[in-house]
């Protein structure tokens, strides 16, 4: 992905077919999320998930050196107890939206995803990574806890060993580790990242977007409650997608032997 300049706007949003790309744009900061980056997130994700046109969103962020390499010290440097607790619901809300969106969302991690660049990516539904990437949550060398939702993302993810390990030690690990941990799930080559991305959201764009949506909520209901009611919540899911056309299409062309075209009715 090339270079983007810094401009007035922190993040920047760019359309291909029914693939949304939404980059954070502030590589002079290594695109640290500060407030008004958080805010700007928060709208570019809601204006993708209300717009019709768009099937899957790609987050990424600008320049070669870091999708978010953490949170903005120097903002939060004086923040009050309170002002801090304020600034972690309000990274925490936006993030809540991105991991219930009804569209996929892939992070693109091209380089540093440190802290709440850490925390961003594992609120998305998929993470591919550059081989070059390096990913952690550095807050315990600045004296912090993770504030985005970095304990219980990366616990439910990776498991306690190394959540325990990851945010005690505070060391960055490399994209490898990371996706042996589960953490991401592909590691492609750098220089292969965009095409691979776009490959695999021209995919997910193609599927039947009911179909998606209901997987989405299925797998969020799951992983917050109890074996039984999230059967019983998937067994409603699943009769629900009876009454799409996008079903009859997929099934008919199945026994036709023909792709489908799922229209998202």
């Amino acid at each position: 992905m090339s270079e983007a300049a810094p401009s007035q706007s922190p993040v920047t949003v760019s359309d291909r077919d029914a693939v949304r790309t939404v980059t954070i744009n502030r590589p002079d900061k290594l695109n640290a999320l500060n407030a008004a980056t958080i805010d700007a997130l928060h709208e570019a994700f809601q204006a993708a998930a209300a717009d019709e046109s768009v099937r899957c969103v790609i987050l990424t962020g600008a320049g070669s050196k870091a999708f978010v390499a953490g949170a903005d010290i120097s903002e939060m440097n004086t923040l009050t107890p309170s002002q801090g607790r304020d600034f972690s619901l309000r990274g925490t809300r936006m993030m809540r939206f991105v991991e219930k969106m009804p569209k996929p969302v892939i992070a693109m991690i091209n380089g540093f995803a440190l802290g709440g660049g850490l925390e961003l990516a594992m609120c998305c539904h998929l993470r591919i990574a550059a081989d070059t990437a390096k990913v952690g949550q550095p807050e315990i060398n600045l004296g912090l806890i993770p504030g985005f939702g970095g304990t219980q993302r990366l616990l439910r993810l990776a498991g306690r060993a190394a959540t325990l390990e990851l945010c005690l030690l505070g060391a960055p690990i490399g994209a490898d580790r990371a996706c042996a941990l589960g953490i991401v799930n592909r590691v492609v080559e750098a220089g292969t990242l965009e095409a691979e991305t776009m490959k695999l959201a021209d995919q997910l764009a193609a599927s039947a977007p009911l179909a998606v949506r209901g997987m989405i909520d299925c797998i969020n209901v799951g992983g917050e409650c109890g074996i039984e009611e999230g059967l019983e919540y998937e067994s409603a899911q699943f009769g629900l997608v009876f009454s799409t056309d996008d079903m009859r299409e997929g099934t008919s062309a199945f026994l036709e032997r023909r792709k489908p075209s799922f229209r998202g009715s």
